[in-house]
């Protein structure tokens, strides 16, 4: 619990830096106060038995943008050789903030065969909007943990190929384009 709060810390920081940039400043028609995400709404959506790890905490219209964030929680995952499974989102950049555990990242190269996410499905909607899906043999490998941010701009691709326990991280998703579903909040800590 103690690495959560810590990393929570992180993201309200990292929340702090995006409030202060001059589109996000200014924006109209937003919010007029400061809106929570405790340490125990995120413990909540956890909780949350599910087998989609990506879990959507809250999306709020920010104005000209959405700003969504999101749980992720992946359980440990065998060493993989060759091609890595993973996603890429078409409008949406995340910010991953780690704040239990630790896993192998890989980013970019190319995806082949990709699968588009139906423009339906929770994935487009509430997650990530719209996404392609496959496996990719490129890319950068390296090994994240708890205190890291990484920074996925729009288009690149992600997937994990290890995880020798779990992985736990927050994801920022700025949404200037307004594809995901603002008002959004995740039915674990709906009051």
């Amino acid at each position: 619990m103690r690495n959560l709060i810590s990393g929570v810390t992180s993201v309200l920081c990292l929340l702090g830096l995006l409030a202060l940039s001059p589109k996000a400043g200014h924006a109209q028609g937003g919010p007029t106060e400061a809106i929570d995400i405790s340490a125990a709404d995120i413990a909540a959506v956890v909780a949350v038995e599910t087998r989609i790890p990506d879990r959507q905490i809250r999306i709020v219209d920010m104005g000209s943008y959405n700003l969504a964030v999101g749980v992720i929680h992946r359980g440990a995952t065998p060493m993989r050789d060759g091609p890595v499974g993973g996603i890429m989102h078409s409008l949406v950049t995340e910010t991953y903030v780690v704040i239990s555990g630790t896993g192998t990242l890989v980013t970019g190269g190319t995806i082949a065969n990709p699968r588009d996410s139906a423009p339906t499905s929770t994935v487009v909607r509430i997650l990530n909007g719209p996404s392609q899906s496959g496996a990719t043999d490129g890319g950068r490998s390296r090994t994240i943990s708890v205190g890291d941010v990484i920074i996925i701009p729009a288009g690149v691709f992600h997937g994990f190929s290890y995880i020798p326990d779990h992985i736990t991280y927050l994801s920022i998703r700025p949404d200037p384009n307004k594809v995901l579903e603002a008002g959004y909040v995740n039915p674990a800590i709906q009051r």
